[in-house]
């Protein structure tokens, strides 16, 4: 009477336009202020991280809340950097926002450091042809026993 069947085919369309939307900007993963990851984290997607980091982070784009804490070494292509990180930085751009504190060396190709950011190490330019982070390997929990 009221259409009830089209609408939920609408909605169902919809949801799937939207999934092939995201797949083809690629995937964006959230780790909330309450996470803390104890150990090494590698992703094929894009992070933002608000949480407790005790390892190093791998991913292709990485936005770190001012509240977060990473302790390990950062690589990324990409990364907006407004908390606490104690260890090495490796991004081909880099954002120091005013909240960051970096406590380790920065290797970048292109930089910028807002009003305030700090940062206590060695900075390190690098050139487009060695600034590309390789891209993740996942390994299978079979090939890491072995």
């Amino acid at each position: 009477m009221f259409n009830g069947n089209r609408n939920r085919e609408d909605r169902n369309s919809a949801s799937a336009s939207a999934a092939q939307g995201n797949a083809r900007r690629g995937q964006f993963s959230v780790l909330g202020a309450d996470i803390v990851i104890t150990g090494n984290l590698v992703a094929t997607s894009d992070l933002h991280i608000d949480g407790r980091i005790e390892g190093d982070v791998r991913c292709g784009s990485l936005v770190q809340g001012a509240e977060s804490q990473i302790f390990g070494r950062v690589e990324a292509e990409d990364a907006r950097l407004a908390g606490a990180v104690e260890g090495s930085v490796r991004a081909r751009q880099l954002t120091i926002e005013r909240t960051a504190r970096i406590t380790g060396d920065v290797e970048y190709e292109t930089i910028m450091v807002e009003q305030g950011g700090h940062i206590d190490g060695r900075l390190k330019h690098i050139g487009g042809a060695t600034a590309t982070v390789a891209p993740p390997v996942l390994i299978k929990a079979s090939e890491e026993a072995a």
